[in-house]
Formats: structure tokens, C-alpha cells, sequence
């Protein structure tokens, strides 16, 4: 544990603790009084996305990870923390794709609902790829093992670093598992302010209908490049090329800020070889100066996929623009050339 890793988790807990002794604006009861406003704060921007649509009309909700951060390594602000330390519902994916919320749960008062929506019924949960042509990744884009809930409503992993499944948490690249999301964060919406909840389910159906149309337009612009081989810095993105089936051949896990060594070019040239594939996809936070020394001197091209909405604008259509953004990322690299 570096000396780094240890100021920040004693700044985090020094936000959280300063943030408890201000005044909560909470009923004692498991519901909201009828002055009260709905107070909800989500993790990362597609998240967001999905409870903003589900509170459309009743309210607006608070966004942890703001603009081209990542979730992996996020450092909490003193309004975070204060959000958090008020909030009546706190939704994430899972503290491993947040790994900063992995003590801040444990720290919020009792109050604060959190919601861990990789655990919504019928989340198709799949494991990360393993092979000669997928790297292994850290443990921190994982899920590990499974869940347990504590009288408080946080979650945690039971077996976190020690389970033999190791769990793929990019859940929400497959639009039938954000329909589950919805469904969850509207029967958690309504139970927390059952006033709204007719508001709740109808905005859920809503939501619901247009992921569906979403998922068919999808379908239909990604057909054309269903069997067109490409590598993927990080493998975040098998939820979504299952549902569509795209053809990523392998990934290569290299740090974003450093330049790899001649070793590992010649290396990671090799397996572009190998493996047939047109185009690399970098991530917003890779260097392109390291995409070009990945590609150079081979056939491949690159491109940028953005599996978190890094590049989104955030609110309600967060969710379709990081899906759509995908899917023009992956067409303008691996349609050149057919």
C-alpha cells in the first residue's frame, strides 16, 4: 500500500467526517416526508443517465464523476462528500468499477440508501476473458465473487480479491441490462418516495421503450462490421459486442501514463499480426502519441471508444449518446477498407 494510496483514503474519510457533522435533512421513517425533496447521487454518467430519466418531472440527480475523470481512480471532493453525507439514495455500479465508494458506503450514515445496481434482478453478469490474446486486467474494473447487503443497505463483496469468478463490471454496455437498472432504480425510487412512484413507473416504461428502439437501431448500424477483427486496450467492452455480436479478438492493458518499452511494442505489434486485426481502440485517457506507437509500423488503424461516457455531456440522454458514440467509434475505423 503506497504512501499515496493511504493520504488519499485518510482525505476521504476526513471529507466523509466532516461532512457527517452537518445537518441531515432526513425524516426518521423509511420514506420522505411530503416537504422533503428527493436528495440522489450516482456514481458515473451512464448511470446517471438512466435515474435522471427515471426522476424526470420530480427531480434532478447529483453526479459523482464529473466530466473526463474515471471512476477507477476518482478522488472525492468536499461537495461529494457533503452530497453524500445528505443524500436519501446513493446508486452505483459496483465497488469495483467505483473502487473510491469502497469505504465511503461504509462511512455514510445509516440513512443513505446505497444501491448497488450490478446486483439488480436479471443483470446478466459475465466473467472478464482470459486467454492468450486477453491480458489481465487489475482488480479494480472487476467484480469479484458476489455481494452481501448490511442493515444499513450498503453492499459489499464478500469474497473481494479472493474469489476464483472474476466478475466483467461494465454491465451497462448491454442496453437489456440497463432495462434491469431501470426497473431497480424505480422500485427503489418509489419505495423511497411512494408519493412519486406512479411518476416513477411511468417514466420507467418510458425509459423501457426506448432502450428497446435504441437496441434495434443499434443492431441495424452495426452489421455491416459484425465480423471485422479489432483489439481493445481494455477489454470493457464484451457486454456490448455479445448483444451485437462484434468480433474483438484480444486486448492489450498498457497504463496510460507511460510509454511502454521497445519490448512490449515489439510485443504488442506481434499480436496485431497475429491476430488479423484492422483497428486498435484506445480510451479517451490513453495518450495518442501511445496509440501511434502501438499501430506504427503495422496494418492496423485506431480509433477511440469511450466506455464510460468520458466524453458525454451529462443528463437524461447521457446513456444513448455513449452507446451511439460507441457505435460510430467502431464503424468509422473498421468499415474503411470494405
Amino acid at each position: 500500500m503506497t504512501t499515496t494510496f493511504l493520504a488519499a483514503s485518510a482525505r476521504v474519510r476526513a471529507l466523509l467526517l466532516a461532512a457527517a457533522t452537518l445537518p441531515l435533512q432526513l425524516t426518521a421513517g423509511p420514506t420522505l416526508a411530503a416537504e422533503h425533496d428527493l436528495k440522489v447521487v450516482a456514481t458515473i454518467k451512464p448511470i446517471h443517465a438512466l435515474v435522471a430519466q427515471i426522476m424526470d418531472g420530480v427531480g434532478t440527480p447529483t453526479l459523482l464523476v464529473q466530466g473526463a475523470a474515471s471512476p477507477h481512480n476518482y478522488a472525492l471532493k468536499p461537495s461529494d462528500a457533503n452530497a453524500l453525507n445528505k443524500a436519501d439514495i446513493f446508486f452505483r455500479v459496483s465497488e469495483n468499477v467505483e473502487p473510491f465508494t469502497r469505504k465511503i458506503v461504509t462511512a455514510l450514515p445509516a440513512s443513505v440508501r446505497t444501491v448497488t445496481l450490478a446486483d439488480a434482478p436479471g443483470i446478466e453478469i459475465l466473467d472478464v476473458r482470459t486467454g492468450a490474446t486477453f491480458e489481465q486486467h487489475g482488480h479494480d474494473n472487476h467484480d469479484h465473487g458476489h455481494h452481501r447487503h448490511d442493515g444499513h443497505g450498503h453492499d459489499h463483496d464478500d469474497d473481494h480479491h479472493h474469489g476464483a469468478n472474476v466478475r466483467d463490471g461494465h454491465v451497462w454496455l448491454d442496453p437489456r441490462n440497463a432495462s434491469k437498472m431501470i426497473a431497480e432504480i424505480a422500485r427503489v425510487l418509489s419505495e423511497t418516495s411512494p408519493a412519486d412512484a406512479e411518476k416513477f413507473k411511468a417514466n420507467a416504461a418510458r425509459a423501457e421503450a426506448a432502450l428497446v428502439a435504441l437496441e434495434a437501431d443499434l443492431a441495424n448500424e452495426l452489421k455491416p462490421i459484425e465480423n471485422k477483427p479489432y483489439v481493445v486496450f481494455h477489454d470493457a467492452y464484451q457486454y456490448f459486442e455479445r448483444r451485437f455480436g462484434l468480433s474483438a479478438v484480444g486486448s492489450i492493458t498498457v497504463s496510460p501514463d507511460a510509454q511502454p518499452s521497445a519490448k512490449r511494442l515489439t510485443e504488442i505489434r506481434k499480436k496485431l499480426a497475429t491476430l488479423s486485426a484492422s483497428c486498435v481502440f484506445s480510451e479517451p485517457q490513453f495518450q495518442p502519441k501511445l496509440v501511434t506507437a502501438v499501430t506504427e509500423g503495422t496494418s492496423a488503424r485506431s480509433g477511440t471508444l469511450d466506455p464510460e461516457g468520458a466524453l458525454v455531456e451529462p443528463g437524461p440522454d447521457a446513456y444513448t449518446a455513449l452507446l451511439k458514440n460507441l457505435v460510430s467509434s467502431l464503424k468509422s475505423c473498421l468499415a474503411q477498407g470494405s
